[in-house]
């Protein structure tokens, strides 16, 4: 269920400026259309998808890693990286493992070469310095494998989008096929001990069962997130136990958001629709560091309707969430009865935003940043956004002339637009964009600063420089 506020109080202007400016590209040009470019979240490295392949950039370097190729035989349209499942003595566990989403209507898990891999990850911490002999470094290139392990079948259609859940247990898929599977690691169980970690280093097998298959969309699935693991996930207004913790969310070309939760039998049901949208919804994002702690993370959507919407769970009456945590026989969800037979298992969404408008043409990417809370979108226009949210959560609009164009919005519902890039590709469409920290030579903070990365269908992988003041 979701709802939609308006709010009408004058917003209160600010004094932040940005600036956003190109740094060298990636290189080499891919020179063929790309998809999306998805940052490691710990290591100096980022998956493009183009093609029939990923190439893995180095964030030291600014330069090629390595290239997953022969997998696939459609264009991979989605990546993403497996968290470490486990840590033992503060030790992350050491597996690097990449899935990609392809249009031939099949999932591939992709292992780094046993035998070079902690040797090459530790290389590109060293490569922050610029002290490495290139000639060491073309060497163990041609040294560089990963392995397709497994190849996750099922799907119909073309497979649009792949997410792995916070602890890396889950991965969600989906496709045109307008089905969302969920698929569970069950070769790799999580290590409680050193012993236990060495033993799992050594089979290290890929196994992977699908325990559902999501099929209430009316239409095309267009992407999949699944909310990270902050505070607020849990706190004091997450639901009651009548869920899991792990909660994905699915976009559209029905124009909806959908939201599915496991349910105390182990079901994946869905617990909330979002409607609002009057268009394809291209894709969603989790707010990565909600603001107040004890809040439960926000969600973003938006899409060809030119519109970014900002969610929020609609906090539970006392009574009702007291109710519903105390499960037990007289639990009013009815757990045990037959999924058909039981009271819905709604929750309350509600759209608490609606971002200035700024693009001309579909929205296909927009970026959350877990440091600063700015938003980044792109699109099939070809512009850049930068967005802040105000102190003031108001719904009312204001409005600048912009070189002879029709007035564009700079600030509505609480969020305003800092600046723009118009053609930041140039003429070509930006498919995707992302926050990343930056380990290049020109950065100030190496691991720490952020930097955005887009990606087009010009086949260039642009990092940007952003200063805010």
């Amino acid at each position: 269920m979701a709802t939609e506020t308006t709010n009408t109080a004058p917003a209160a202007p600010s004094a932040t400026t940005a600036e956003i400016t190109p740094l060298p590209a990636f290189s080499p040009d891919l020179y063929q259309r790309a998809w999306a470019s998805i940052p490691h979240p710990s290591l100096p490295l980022i998956a493009t998808c183009h093609a029939h392949s990923v190439t893995v950039f180095s964030l030291s370097t600014l330069s090629k890693h390595s290239v997953l190729t022969g997998g696939h035989t459609r264009s991979v349209r989605s990546a993403a990286w497996q968290p470490p499942r486990g840590k033992v003595s503060g030790k992350e566990a050491k597996r690097l493992r990449l899935v990609t989403g392809s249009f031939d209507t099949t999932a591939g898990v992709w292992t780094w070469d046993q035998g070079r891999r902690e040797e090459r990850l530790e290389r590109e911490i060293r490569l922050q310095s610029g002290e490495d002999n290139k000639e060491a470094e073309e060497e163990e290139e041609a040294e560089d494998e990963w392995e397709l392990t497994l190849v996750l079948e099922g799907h119909e259609n073309e497979v649009k989008s792949v997410n792995y859940s916070p602890s890396g247990q889950y991965l969600a898929t989906c496709s045109r096929d307008k089905s969302v599977w969920i698929w569970e690691d069950v070769g790799n169980p999580n290590p409680s001990s050193e012993e236990e970690e060495e033993e799992e280093e050594e089979e290290d097998e890929d196994e992977w069962e699908t325990v559902a298959v999501l099929q209430e969309h009316d239409g095309d699935v267009k992407a999949v997130a699944w909310c990270p693991d902050v505070p607020g996930r849990k706190g004091k207004y997450a639901p009651p136990r009548r869920y899991g913790d792990d909660v994905l969310a699915s976009a559209s070309y029905d124009n909806t958001v959908r939201l599915w939760r496991e349910d105390g039998d182990g079901e994946w049901v869905c617990v909330a629709v979002l409607e609002g949208h009057e268009g394809t919804v291209w894709g969603v994002a989790w707010e990565g560091r909600p603001k107040e702690n004890d809040k439960y993370p926000r969600l973003l959507s938006w899409g060809a309707d030119e519109v970014i919407r900002v969610w929020s769970l609609k906090e539970p009456e006392e009574e009702e969430h007291r109710e519903g945590a105390a499960g037990g026989g007289n639990n009013p969800w009815g757990f045990g009865v037959p999924n058909t037979m039981r009271r819905s298992l709604k929750e309350e969404w509600e759209c608490t935003a609606v971002l200035p408008k700024v693009h001309k043409g579909d929205i296909y990417s927009v970026a959350w940043s877990t440091e600063t809370g700015l938003l980044a979108s792109v699109g099939s226009d070809g512009v850049l956004a930068l967005y802040q949210e105000t102190a003031n959560t108001t719904g009312k609009t204001e409005e600048n002339e912009t070189n002879g164009d029709a007035p564009m919005i700079t600030s509505a519902g609480g969020w305003e637009v800092l600046t723009t890039v118009k053609g930041a590709h140039g003429p070509y469409e930006i498919n995707h964009i992302t926050w990343c920290k930056r380990y290049d030579a020109g950065s100030e903070r190496k691991g720490e600063e952020e930097m955005l990365v887009t990606t087009g269908d010009d086949g260039v992988v642009r990092p940007w420089q952003v200063r805010i003041q």
